[in-house]
């Protein structure tokens, strides 16, 4: 994983799911880890990484196109 950033983390798997698709509809490569304990628990997020070199653009976007 050293070659991946995380650009992106919240509880909410759909808003961090949602992101994915608007990078990926962009052209970038994005995949999400799911670091909660279990499925039935709240605690935990899920991460959006994209690989490093992707990094600025990805967070170019979440910020200016991306509004919750």
């Amino acid at each position: 994983m050293k070659n991946w950033t995380k650009v992106f983390e919240d509880q909410n798997q759909i808003r961090v799911e949602l992101v994915k698709g608007i990078l990926e509809d962009k052209g970038l490569t994005a995949f999400v880890i799911n670091k909660k304990e279990t499925v039935y628990q709240m605690n935990g997020t899920y991460e959006l990484l994209v690989p490093t070199d992707q990094t600025l653009f990805a967070l170019q976007l979440i910020q200016h196109e991306i509004n919750f």
